[in-house]
């Protein structure tokens, strides 16, 4: 699929691992493990068997059935490693997420599980629920030098992506959120994540991943030190981009509505 296209839909039709273009920009992580899952699962092998050939995830991926009824999702995985799994993309993603990330994918249902343990599971998740979803999600990770980091935190969008673009070099990106991969399998203009700022210095998944389930404690994690970015802003991600005015729309670019003091750092 090219980028900047979007496919016509025919009535009824699902997005499957079929649809993924692994050679997208947002993919180059994530490719050399997820594509060869999604050949097994295009080729008729129930979803939860095929991604247990890969044994990079420190659990199981289960059935969906396997759940017991009223039993919360992050609970069953905390007691049993085991992962409830449907067939499609936001679990396909998902399960790729605990084999690149597995310290931080346990980390985020560690706090889950402590979380649902003290309060149990109700109609509110609560701050740190909330945020710990938020972030397992549709969250990206983003290593860029202070200055491009100041600009997207307060939402100078012309200085970080136009004026800063050389810059860009100089960052890396990965995106963690497996809801955010699952749309961008259909990308369009305003998919927004929500970055947290990994320092760098770190230089391959694995030091990010031990990196990044230590810096995720309750009470940093409960604040949401988030910043909101249209990851298709990200240069070189998405051919229209290239234009100045991409970043003018402010349906998509939103201004900052708060206190410069109280963005992320």
């Amino acid at each position: 699929m090219a980028l900047g296209l979007t496919p016509a839909l025919t009535p009824g039709f699902t997005r499957g691992v079929a649809d993924i273009d692994w050679s997208a920009p947002w993919l180059a992580d994530w490719r050399a493990v997820g594509e060869p899952l999604a050949q097994l699962i295009r080729g008729g092998m129930p979803q939860p068997e095929a991604l247990n050939t890969q044994t990079g995830a420190p659990v199981r991926f289960v059935p969906q059935a396997e759940l017991p009824a009223g039993q919360a999702y992050e609970e069953f995985i905390f007691a049993q490693r085991c992962v409830p799994t449907r067939e499609g993309l936001h679990d396909f993603f998902n399960a790729l997420c605990w084999m690149h990330f597995p310290l931080a994918k346990q980390r985020l249902n560690v706090l889950q599980g402590q979380a649902i343990a003290q309060a149990g599971v109700g109609a509110v998740r609560g701050p740190l629920r909330d945020a710990a979803t938020v972030f397992d999600e549709n969250s990206a990770l983003l290593q860029a030098p202070d200055v491009l980091w100041q600009a997207l935190a307060e939402r100078r969008w012309q200085e970080a992506f136009v004026e800063l673009r050389p810059m860009w070099k100089d960052a890396r990106w990965l995106t963690f959120g497996h809801a955010a991969l699952e749309k961008l399998v259909q990308p369009y203009k305003s998919i927004t994540v929500h970055v947290w700022r990994v320092p760098q210095g770190l230089a391959d998944l694995p030091a990010i991943d031990a990196w990044l389930a230590q810096d995720l404690q309750a009470d940093k994690l409960a604040s949401k030190p988030f910043c909101p970015m249209p990851v298709l802003g990200v240069p070189g991600w998405w051919p229209p981009n290239q234009e100045p005015s991409f970043y003018t729309d402010e349906g998509v670019f939103r201004p900052v509505r708060h206190s410069p003091s109280l963005l992320p750092q």
